[in-house]
């Protein structure tokens, strides 16, 4: 089964999940993307391309209860950076929980479909997306590449590898410390859904992209910046 990403949907898919569901399955996926050093792939990707000089507009895609903004944004003040942030997510409970969570003014939530973001903002300069590509099918995220270099921006993708060891430590963990019948299906299935380097390698073909960066990275991630082409 780890052959090829599953195309089963998950459970946070779906719509009209309850709020307090959603709740609780927004608060252990934080817990998971801090301990697993999710924040800090974000963070570093934003630091090899960052200039303290300048002023960004980053704008995170699916951004869930919003604890990456707000990380970023910490990250940010820390080190001098200046950064206007954005939030984007279709589900208003999403935004409802992330108005609550994250309640700093520096950041600013929307509940909307990427694809509308220039109806919101003039300009963004970075599509963050952590953990949002593995919900997308391979025509869904060539074209998120295709409208990221359709507005000169550059996407960093933050996302998991399809592993075996990944899967079942996940699997094992989650029944055994979590409270979210949520977390318990999505979070090995979202190991299914993930990817292997040559099939990111593919994806950026059939995009059409030539510039970018493919790390891998600790615990079970890739790390994946992608310029526009006319830009390096």
């Amino acid at each position: 089964m780890f052959k090829q990403r599953s195309d089963k949907k998950e459970l946070l898919d779906a719509e009209n999940i309850p709020e307090k569901d959603l709740f609780i399955n927004l608060k252990e996926l934080h817990v998971i993307n801090k301990y697993l050093g999710g924040y800090q792939i974000s963070k570093n990707a934003l630091k090899s391309i960052l200039d303290k000089n300048k002023t960004y507009s980053i704008l995170d895609i699916g951004s869930g209860g919003g604890d990456t903004l707000k990380e970023i944004f910490n990250w940010g003040n820390k080190n001098k950076y200046n950064l206007n942030l954005y939030g984007l997510d279709l589900k208003q409970s999403c935004i409802n929980y992330s108005l609550i969570n994250s309640p700093i003014n520096e950041i600013q939530f929307i509940c909307d479909d990427y694809l509308n973001i220039n109806t919101h903002l003039k300009e963004v300069n970075i599509i963050h997306a952590c953990l949002f590509c593995h919900h997308l099918s391979e025509r869904e995220i060539i074209d998120l590449i295709q409208f990221a270099q359709l507005n000169n921006s550059i996407l960093v993708i933050n996302d998991l590898e399809r592993n075996p060891f990944a899967y079942y430590s996940i699997k094992f963990l989650t029944q055994l410390f979590s409270n979210s019948y949520l977390v318990k299906n999505d979070a090995p299935l979202s190991v299914l859904r993930g990817f292997k380097r040559k099939e990111w390698i593919s994806i950026l073909e059939k995009s059409g992209n030539k510039c970018y960066s493919l790390k891998y990275k600790w615990a079970f991630r890739y790390e994946l910046i992608i310029y526009p082409n006319e830009s390096r």
